[in-house]
């Protein structure tokens, strides 16, 4: 194929603008505040997972301080009652023996659910101390992930910006190129490589491969109008004053 040698440098620029669009994409896919998004959200997991946790605790410690509770009161109510007895007289000796070690038990017994509702007590306060630190470490996070989001939507839309102009910089460059070369060029890029490259210093300027001496010596006998493929990696080899042939 014989094209013009200055439509065949137009490459190079057209070349430039894919370029910077494939930047401008790999950004746009791997934004920095993604990986932090995803971070945050972890950590905000695990937040609520630990504030679901004291929860739970405070639930059941506070369901098994209410039965004790429940309990103490009904032997509080039989202790006044045993008491107002204890305190009428006329009781047999035995009965009223008898009403004592009761008494004497209640207390007892009253005296260790009294420690427990104590030591739950202390349990709640940690369980409590738990909640509120979860769910303040939320809103601490939530806060931060809200501001992540707003710099990431920022930078988005200069990304999507500077893409748009790219992109209809690259449609005027595209539409002076002669459509059988534009043709090649989108093929080899619609295969994943680079369309074209400058050939420089004996390098292909797409792969970056050297070319032997042989390969140059052909091209450099080919007319400039020549469109010279890259044999490593099928790019258009664009030929100007700085490729030194």
């Amino acid at each position: 194929m014989k094209v013009d040698a200055g439509v065949q440098r137009l490459l190079l620029d057209l070349a430039d603008s894919d370029a910077e669009i494939n930047r401008l994409e790999h950004r746009r896919k791997n934004l920095p505040e993604d990986a932090e998004i995803a971070e945050i959200g972890k950590s905000i997991d695990a937040a609520r997972d630990d504030l679901v946790r004291a929860e739970i605790s405070a639930e059941d410690l506070g369901r098994e301080y209410r039965r004790i509770e429940s309990e103490v009161k009904g032997m509080t109510d039989r202790e006044a009652k045993d008491a107002k007895l204890l305190a009428s007289g006329g009781l047999a000796p035995k009965a009223l023996t008898e009403l004592q070690h009761e008494l004497n038990s209640l207390g007892r017994r009253k005296a260790l659910l009294e420690d427990e509702m104590l030591s739950l007590m202390e349990q709640q306060e940690a369980v409590e101390a738990e909640r509120n630190r979860a769910s303040a470490t939320i809103a601490h996070l939530e806060e931060k992930l809200a501001a992540l989001n707003e710099s990431r939507e920022k930078s988005l839309a200069t990304i999507d910006e500077d893409l748009a102009h790219v992109r209809e910089r690259r449609e005027g460059q595209a539409a002076e190129i002669a459509p059988d070369l534009l043709a090649i060029y989108e093929k080899q890029r619609a295969n994943g490589r680079i369309g074209a490259g400058l050939l420089r210093a004996r390098r292909c300027g797409a792969c970056r491969m050297e070319l032997d001496r042989g390969t140059i010596a052909q091209i450099s006998a080919a007319l400039s109008d020549e469109v010279i493929r890259c044999e490593e990696c099928g790019a258009i080899l664009v030929r100007t004053a700085e490729s030194g042939i």
